[in-house]
């Protein structure tokens, strides 16, 4: 099997399938996290094909995107119809299941060093600046109000809870992305999150301070 040409097919295959989507999980998301992905799969050792092919591939199958289940089959057919084989395909599946975030009190910490870093660097490009801007685009696309102070978040116990959650897009930082930076798997993970952490921070502080006709 030629890795480089697998890759490189990768990236035709997800371009196809996510290039446009305007919910902020399109094909620059994909760029970005295998960008990321490497940066940490190269600091802490793992390995770089895994790390590269699954992050290229972890979004074709998200629930977000086709439904209520994550099904892996787009993933896995494509993998099999490349004539990858069965226990590759299987492991560059293992690692893509468990980057999904499922829901505030549900741990989604792994042993799997490929996993680690490939869910770091997803979870990085939900926070931050970036993070910010692609939370909005979500929540636009789904009709979601931006806030309702009479909507209090949710803490979701359970991956099927957290699918169903339809509250206004604010709600999300408390559900979820002020809660990736304790949730790092890697030590490069947490240096890449600190700031971004604080940015959201930064940012709320001046939304509420809007929203309440005021400033600083």
């Amino acid at each position: 099997m030629d890795n480089k040409k697998l890759i490189g097919d990768a990236e035709i295959f997800v371009k196809s399938v996510l290039e446009g989507d305007g919910s902020g999980h399109d094909w620059w998301h994909i760029e970005r996290v295998r960008t990321m992905a490497m940066r940490i799969g190269k600091a802490e050792g793992a390995d770089l094909f895994i790390v590269e092919l699954a992050a290229l591939l972890h979004d074709i199958d998200d629930w977000k995107l086709i439904g209520d289940s994550i099904s892996q089959q787009k993933a896995k057919g494509w993998l099999l119809q490349c004539n990858v084989d069965q226990e590759l395909t299987a492991r560059i599946c293992a690692v893509i299941d468990g980057v999904s975030y499922k829901g505030a009190l549900v741990s989604t910490a792994t042993v799997d060093p490929e996993c680690k870093v490939v869910q770091d660097a997803d979870r990085l490009d939900a926070i931050g600046a970036i993070g910010i801007a692609r939370t909005f685009a979500y929540g636009g696309s789904r009709g979601r109000a931006i806030y309702d102070p009479n909507i209090g978040p949710i803490m979701h116990e359970n991956f099927n809870a957290y699918q169903k959650g339809d509250a206004p897009t604010i709600n999300h930082f408390y559900e979820k992305l002020l809660l990736l930076k304790d949730q790092m798997q890697t030590a490069t993970g947490r240096v890449y999150a600190a700031q971004r952490h604080q940015f959201m921070l930064d940012y709320l502080e001046q939304f509420y301070a809007e929203w309440n006709g005021g400033e600083f």
